[in-house]
Order: C-alpha cells, then sequence, then structure tokens
C-alpha cells in the first residue's frame, strides 16, 4: 500500500471512528443502555428497528463469504449464503408467539419457564461463545484492508478500529447501537451500489445472473444447510434475538419481516463481486472483495473496505451491547442474583471494555474466520426442534438437554473430522454438513419427543393399571 492509499484508508477509518462518536446518543439510564429505550422510555421506533436488524446482521465476514462462495460456485453459492437471511423472519414470528402465548421478555425467560434454569445456562452458554466469536471475526477482516495478518498494519488497523467502536459502545450502549447502525445502513446500501455501479458494466448482465449450477457438487449442498439452519441458526445470537424484545409484538414482526427481505437481498448482490471474478478469471484467495477490489483499482478497492467497516461496526457494536446484557443482567437472573431492576450501566460498560481486548485475542492466533457461520449453526442445530415444537409441552427439561446436547456433539465431531463420510449427502464439498444437519435434525427432534412419549406411554400404563385396579 502507497502513501497515497495508506492516507486515503487510515484517514477514513479516523473520520469514521470521530463520526461514530460525536453523532451516537448518550445513554442517561439503564433503560436506555440495555432496552434501547430513549430517555423518556419510549422504545425504538419500527424503522430504527428495521435498519438496526439489517445492518447488524450483515457481518463483515458474512458479506467476505458470500462473496468467495459467489466466486467458487457462481449465483448458487451466492443464493446458498444469502438464504441465512430468511432466518431472520423465521426467528421473527417464533419470538412473537413466544412473546404473545407465554409473556416471555427474553428467551432466557422463555427456556426457563419450559425447559429449567439449566436449559437457561446451557443456552447462555452457547450465545456467549457465539458473541466471543464475533469480535475477533470481525475485526480480524477490517484489519485485512490495510495488511495482512503478521504485518502490524493488520494488527494496529483492528485494534484501533475495535477502540473506536467501543468508545460509542460505552456512550450509549444498545441505544448508540440502533442509532449508530441507522447511520451504517444508510453508508452500507450507498457504497454497494457504488460498487454494483463498477462492476455490472463490466460484465455480461445475463452471464453475470445466471453463472452457476444447482448440483449438489455445485453449491446446490451448501444451499440446503442453510434451509436446514433456518430454524436453528438465529437462535443462538443475541445480536438478533434481543432486538425481539425491544418493541411492541407486531411492530418487531414487521421489522424482522423487512429486514430479512432485505437481507437476502443485499446479500446476495454483494456475492455477485464473486461471480465478478468467477467470470474473469481472478483469484479470490480467501477475499474475493479485496482481490476484486484491486483489480479495479484505488476507487472499488476503497469502496470494498467501506462497506466493511460499516458491516463489521455494526456487528461489533450489537455484539458489545449483548454481552453487556447477557452477562450484567441475564445471568444474574438465571443465578437468582439479582432483582428484576436493571444494574447500573459501569457493569455493563467493564463487560464490554472487557470483551474488547479478550474478543481479540484469536485474531493475534491467526484463526481461520470463513468456516465460523457453518459449523456454529451446525453445533447449534438441536435448538431447532425446541423452538419450533415447543407447544406440545408445558415443561419438559429432558427434551431440550436430549435435543441441544445431541446437536452440539454432532456439531462438535464434525468440526474435529469425527463424523463417517458414509453420512455424506451426496459429493459436494458441503455434502458431510448437510448428511450432518439432515440426519441431525432427525436425530434431535426424536431427542425432543422421547420424554414426551414416555411421560404419554407412562401415563397409559398407570390409567390402565387403576383401571384394572
Amino acid at each position: 500500500m502507497n502513501f497515497t492509499e495508506a492516507s486515503l484508508f487510515w484517514g477514513f477509518l479516523l473520520v469514521y471512528g470521530v463520526v461514530m462518536y460525536v453523532l451516537s446518543p448518550k445513554s442517561k439510564n439503564a433503560n436506555s443502555f440495555y432496552k434501547g429505550a430513549d430517555d423518556h422510555g419510549n422504545p425504538v421506533g419500527q424503522w430504527s428497528l428495521t435498519a438496526s436488524i439489517f445492518i447488524s446482521w450483515i457481518f463483515a465476514k458474512s458479506v467476505t463469504n458470500a462473496a468467495n462462495l459467489g466466486a467458487a460456485y457462481g449465483v448458487v453459492g451466492g443464493l446458498a449464503y444469502a438464504s441465512y437471511w430468511l432466518s431472520i423472519p423465521v426467528a421473527g414470528y417464533v419470538i412473537y408467539l413466544i412473546r404473545t402465548q407465554t409473556g416471555a421478555r427474553s428467551l432466557q425467560d422463555f427456556l426457563t419457564s419450559r425447559f429449567g434454569r439449566l436449559a437457561s445456562l446451557a443456552f447462555a452458554a452457547a450465545i456467549l461463545i457465539r458473541l466471543y466469536n464475533e469480535v475477533w471475526s470481525n475485526t480480524a477482516v477490517v484489519g485485512g484492508y490495510f495488511g495482512l495478518p503478521g504485518e502490524w498494519e493488520y494488527y494496529s488497523a483492528a485494534m484501533l478500529f475495535t477502540l473506536f467502536t467501543l468508545a460509542y459502545s460505552l456512550k450509549g450502549g444498545l441505544r448508540s447501537s440502533i442509532f449508530t447502525d441507522v447511520i451504517q445502513a444508510f453508508v452500507f446500501v450507498f457504497f454497494v451500489g457504488a460498487v454494483l455501479f463498477l462492476i455490472v458494466p463490466a460484465n455480461d448482465t445475463s452471464a453475470l445472473l445466471t453463472n452457476g449450477e444447482f448440483r449438489l457438487n455445485a453449491g446446490f449442498d451448501l444451499l440446503l444447510v442453510a434451509l436446514l439452519q433456518l430454524f436453528s441458526y438465529p437462535f443462538h445470537d443475541p445480536v438478533l434475538t434481543d432486538r425481539g424484545f425491544v418493541n411492541k409484538e407486531k411492530t418487531m414482526l414487521k421489522s424482522f419481516v423487512v429486514a430479512g427481505l432485505l437481507g437476502f437481498v443485499a446479500v446476495f448482490i454483494f456475492s455477485l463481486v464473486g461471480v465478478h471474478a468467477r467470470l474473469n478469471g481472478i483469484e479470490a484467495m480467501g477475499n474475493a472483495p479485496a482481490a476484486v477490489g484491486q483489480s479495479l483499482g484505488l476507487a472499488a478497492l476503497f469502496f470494498m473496505s467501506v462497506v466493511m467497516m460499516t458491516s463489521a461496526g455494526s456487528t461489533l457494536d450489537s455484539t458489545f451491547t449483548s454481552l453487556a446484557k447477557s452477562l450484567a443482567v441475564d445471568l444474574p437472573r438465571l443465578a437468582r442474583r439479582a432483582s428484576e431492576k436493571l444494574p447500573s450501566m459501569r457493569v455493563g460498560a467493564v463487560v464490554m471494555v472487557v470483551f474488547a481486548f479478550l474478543g481479540n485475542l484469536p485474531m493475534f492466533a491467526g484463526t481461520d474466520i470463513l468456516k465460523a457461520t457453518t459449523i456454529s449453526g451446525s453445533m447449534v442445530m438441536g435448538l431447532a426442534p425446541v423452538f419450533l415444537f415447543y407447544g406440545f409441552t408445558r415443561w419438559s427439561p429432558w427434551s431440550f438437554h436430549l435435543s441441544f446436547w445431541t446437536g452440539l456433539g454432532l456439531g462438535v465431531l464434525l468440526a474435529v473430522g469425527l463424523i463417517p463420510s458414509s453420512w455424506a449427502i451426496g459429493d459436494g464439498a458441503y455434502g458431510l454438513l448437510l448428511g450432518v444437519n439432515a440426519y441431525g435434525f432427525l436425530i434431535c427432534t426424536a431427542g425432543f419427543f422421547l420424554p414426551l412419549l414416555v411421560r404419554r406411554l407412562a401415563g397409559r400404563s398407570l390409567a390402565a393399571g387403576e383401571a384394572r385396579g
């Protein structure tokens, strides 16, 4: 990177950080800091919530993955990754049912009421692992536009970006996060449009939109994986689910549906960056946006970096606020060590500062960011029966544990390479992943219903015995 390029990139990073801090509102009370309400206690507006859900779920690593899959499989790869955003309306509808049918104020409240305190603790552990991974996986993508892993520019940019995001997150908590999300959403959409303005004229439009084949070994297996994970993946992400409880039920549901559809379209459109690389023989080298940006010149590379910074920033500030809520509010309530009163903002601020440091340690260790979505999605496959079929039971802790821990076990075995190849469906790169998720869903569902079946059979035996007596 020459002096002109360095000045442009570092200059934007500094301006971005200062502007976000100056514009973000300051929370004056815990209700604003943890729940996003304004100073008068009014909840978040519908369109602000929609923009927040939309941009906070477009992670920097996700748009990079979408472009990489577009480069590998054409539009099929892009559709596969974009399909994850259809899980947002699914989550919104399930949360709508939970809130209207049970009156729960959070997913932890719901799980405790149906499946017990240990179920909520297991769920809390899963989401904390997810949040921890969100820190380094997003800062590492930003660092990649300033240097390569191992270079001081890479680490310096990632840490400076972390500090800027932490600063305005400390200032306003969830309120600040949602407010800046609206700004970041507009910036993201504008610069994605600018990228498309450079890419579309450089290709035959029909070739750009039709490249790829719907075969299992050509990316279609990953599309099926995404469709299977629609019913489990969103629930272990409090960045999304926390926003399901900050407004009225119908307002929330509308925001989730619109944000999910917009996210699907936006991620698919950005995957065309990878399709462009595929059509023009550009080597993606694990980062298709950066490779395409370099091939198109400084302006395109700058546009790509802006897209990554805004998407990473929106996710990182949401991660900090979700960590604060999880550790300062939800876990103490589960441990019965806190009243209904929200803790002071200082407690949440300490959580943010600690995880801003700890969350970046894997980046310095050189962890690969591109497996985060599919592997973590597989580990929580056992949540699908819990949230899809909870209506069949009023109280059944074993249903949760047999489903959740079975799914987690299968996900871990997949991650360490101990699932036999006979489980694969098709011979594509994601055949084994598809097999584990398909068979795993059936096994977890059986585990969920097993205690209910045993209870019913025991009840019938008891009733028959009483009748004979």
